[in-house]
């Protein structure tokens, strides 16, 4: 099984992800990094030689091969919840999803100075943020089994809370570093 992180871009999917994996003891993937990894330069500079229709069918086969590991959290990127078969594969066999809900005025400030995300260049941040919210949220709830309001606590805060609930809701598979 794992647990995995879905929420736009900046949410804190991969810095929260890293802290709860090292909270369960378990591994932690982020799987962007691991597309960048396989095609070999930015995921920015993909999108603009083969535009998202590609990226997407790259990152789909990259969810499906994560989505089978045992023992991982996994960060996805944001649009991940746009295919299906991501959100099917992301849900299948007991795993987990967690939703980290962040408000757009919040994440247009995190993000105001990021350079690296192709859907949020060449337009103001909070405008396009604002689509992406109108089109992803109601996915990402569809999928989510708990949501988490990002808001202004810490990284810590934030995966020690996520721990906790996934230790309520499992507690024969939560077991360990979280709870002590």
């Amino acid at each position: 099984m794992i647990v995995s992180l879905v929420g736009l871009p900046g949410s804190g999917k991969s810095t929260i992800g890293r802290q709860l994996g090292r909270n369960l003891g378990w591994r932690f993937a982020d799987s962007d990094h691991e597309i960048e990894q396989q095609i070999g330069c930015s995921i920015s500079t993909y999108f603009e030689l083969h535009g998202e229709p590609a990226f997407r069918d790259v990152e789909e086969l990259a969810i499906a091969r994560l989505a089978v590991r045992d023992g991982l959290v996994l960060a996805t990127g944001g649009g991940a919840v746009l295919r299906e078969t991501n959100r099917h594969a992301l849900k299948a066999d007991g795993n987990l999803v967690i939703y980290l809900r962040s408000q757009v005025d919040d994440l247009a400030r995190r993000l105001q100075h990021d350079t690296q995300r192709p859907l949020l260049k060449g337009v103001p941040p909070q405008v396009r943020l604002r689509e992406l919210f109108a089109q992803r949220d109601p996915l990402y709830r569809e999928i989510a089994d708990f949501t988490v309001d990002t808001g202004r606590s810490s990284v810590a805060t934030l995966a020690h809370l996520i721990a906790m609930q996934l230790e309520l809701a499992r507690p024969e598979q939560f077991k360990g570093p979280a709870s002590g």
